[in-house]
């Protein structure tokens, strides 16, 4: 499967787009590919652009001011999409850094252009739906996992939501993303294996 049939298939699961919805977009989708560390949004600035991963892992993270410690706010793995959601969906200045954790490569649609499709399709007005209504159940799942979950639970969901994380990504990094500090991450995965 090739690139673009990985994004075809990834379009169709996510809102049901079929193989002639695809073909108003193909002209629109740009390769690009970032090398470890690489920034796919900077903090301040607006995301233009939506991006489905072909291969690799990034963070969305923000960074206190008191004590400088960076804190992973959502993780991106492939055949996944990557985008700073509300500074995407509303074109305003983001609140936090996205960067590449590992080298990566996506297909990118810029935000004009998705907006032209909407304009011509209704499936891909479903689509823009789709993808606010996705980023809205990201954020609400996060904050009650904080809230509801305890850091086992969340942990066997971010092995569920990436399931190939830990062989591409620092353990800090993972640490940071479920709120917990590295030993207790060792104790976590420690209890897991043993059952």
């Amino acid at each position: 499967m090739d690139e673009s049939d990985k994004l075809a298939f990834a379009l169709n699961h996510f809102a049901g787009l079929t193989e002639e919805d695809f073909k108003l977009s193909e002209n629109y989708w740009l390769p690009k590919i970032y090398k470890k560390g690489d920034f796919y949004n900077l903090r301040g600035t607006v995301c233009t652009y939506f991006g489905f991963i072909i291969e690799g892992v990034f963070r969305s993270y923000t960074i206190d001011e008191k004590s400088g410690e960076e804190k992973n706010v959502f993780l991106y793995s492939a055949n996944g999409f990557v985008v700073s959601f509300k500074s995407f969906i509303n074109q305003i200045p983001c609140d936090y850094h996205t960067q590449a954790l590992t080298d990566a490569s996506i297909i990118f649609i810029r935000y004009t252009d998705l907006l032209s499709l909407y304009n011509q399709s209704h499936r891909w007005e479903k689509f823009g739906r789709l993808l606010a209504q996705e980023a809205f159940n990201i954020t609400m799942s996060r904050i009650e996992g904080f809230i509801l979950k305890s850091p086992e639970e969340r942990y066997l969901d971010l092995i569920k939501q990436h399931p190939d994380i830990f062989n591409n990504v620092p353990l800090y990094h993972i640490s940071s993303y479920l709120g917990i500090q590295g030993p207790s991450l060792s104790r976590i995965r420690k209890r897991i294996s043993g059952k």
